[in-house]
């Protein structure tokens, strides 16, 4: 069996995760969000929802106790904090392996006019408090990998690829089920991708570069 927790379970990949993940009879999830009775519905043998703040390290470590994996689906302007919050908790509890869902462009990773555009439309401290987030991760002695998406899109498909930190992006968007897809194969094979941080973009299978470049 493997105990996976997932922080801020209520977003929309964290939801289509959480679809995924129990295909597998053999994961069993525990729910962590700020009002459980949001996902009660979720609750199962193999799916519990617990309540938590996740900048409060205490309610963290309650949480991920007997955890073998940790998938933070955190957003915000107070995401930094979480992110020290949560390296404090896998520490006190002795967990290593997280999963971090960040955002592209925290490294000036997107080239081009789309880059332009997406710095300017994530302007605002956005993409720095994003960026702090990542640095306190990859500071940590954590097994991690942040995921760092392109434009999401509501699209049912499952249609991804990766790039490593300091490459360029290749796309400008990629599915919420993607991310999930993604993520689940990280569960099911924690070993990969391990100190790794993966920008994901759906590929472009015509061969021209996308407009926005």
């Amino acid at each position: 069996m493997t105990n996976v927790v997932i922080l801020g379970a209520n977003g929309n990949i964290a939801k289509l995760a959480t679809i995924q993940l129990l295909e597998d009879s053999e994961n069993h999830l525990t729910l962590f969000l700020r009002n459980a009775k949001r996902l009660a519905n979720a609750a199962s043998d193999r799916v519990d929802v617990v309540d938590g703040d996740a900048s409060k390290s205490a309610d963290i470590e309650a949480a991920i106790k007997g955890a073998d994996v940790v998938y933070a689906n955190l957003a915000g302007h107070n995401i930094e904090a979480e992110a020290k919050a949560v390296v404090t908790a896998m520490d006190a509890v002795q967990i290593k392996r997280l999963i971090w869902i960040s955002t592209l462009g925290i490294y000036d990773e997107v080239p081009g006019k789309y880059g332009e555009w997406n710095h300017s439309m994530l302007d605002g401290g956005y993409l720095e408090t994003y960026a702090a987030a990542a640095k306190v991760i990859e500071a940590s002695d954590l097994d991690y990998t942040i995921i760092r998406p392109a434009w999401l899109t509501n699209h049912d498909e499952v249609a991804y690829e990766t790039t490593h930190k300091g490459e360029a992006f290749k796309g400008t968007e990629v599915s919420r089920k993607s991310i999930a897809a993604l993520v689940t194969s990280l569960v099911a094979d924690p070993t990969q991708a391990v100190h790794d941080s993966l920008g994901v973009n759906k590929p472009n299978t015509d061969g021209d570069k996308p407009a926005w470049y």
